[in-house]
């Protein structure tokens, strides 16, 4: 193998460790919700990107007359970014376009408390949360 390669080779491994860094608190988080939304609703079979798609897309009357859905803020596409009623850019919310977003799981929580709020005028439950993330994640 020549240098070439070696380095290639070194670049993709590192790649590869980093992307399996970032998706362990991210698989955390998934399998905490799946946990609580399992013991409020012991029917529970799963989270859905179908489901968490339809709820992104979904318009609420609960929460704030200028926040009625996910998309008010986060792009129809969240490969693409959004902006918020003030107008300040907010980055995409597919992992695939922010690959380092869901890593820190105090601050997933911090910001669907937030949204939530904003947006149903109430908390997610862990399946809405666990359904959007599965959405997000498959994106």
């Amino acid at each position: 193998m020549n240098r070439k390669e070696k380095t290639l080779l070194l670049g993709l491994t590192l790649a590869l460790a980093s992307a399996a860094a970032q998706a362990a608190p991210r698989d955390d988080l998934v399998a905490g919700y799946g946990v609580a939304a399992n013991k409020a609703d012991p029917a529970f079979a799963g989270f859905s990107a179908a489901r968490g798609e339809a709820f992104h897309r979904k318009s609420f009357a609960g929460g704030k007359a200028d926040t009625p859905a996910c998309t008010s803020c986060h792009a129809n596409d969240p490969r693409t970014a959004g902006r918020t009623p003030a107008g300040k850019t907010i980055e995409p919310v597919a992992v695939s376009a922010s690959p380092g977003r869901y890593g820190d799981p105090a601050k997933v929580e911090k910001w669907f408390k937030r949204n939530c709020h904003d947006v149903l005028g109430r908390e997610c439950t862990p399946q809405e949360k666990g359904d959007w993330l599965s959405f997000m994640l498959s994106r």
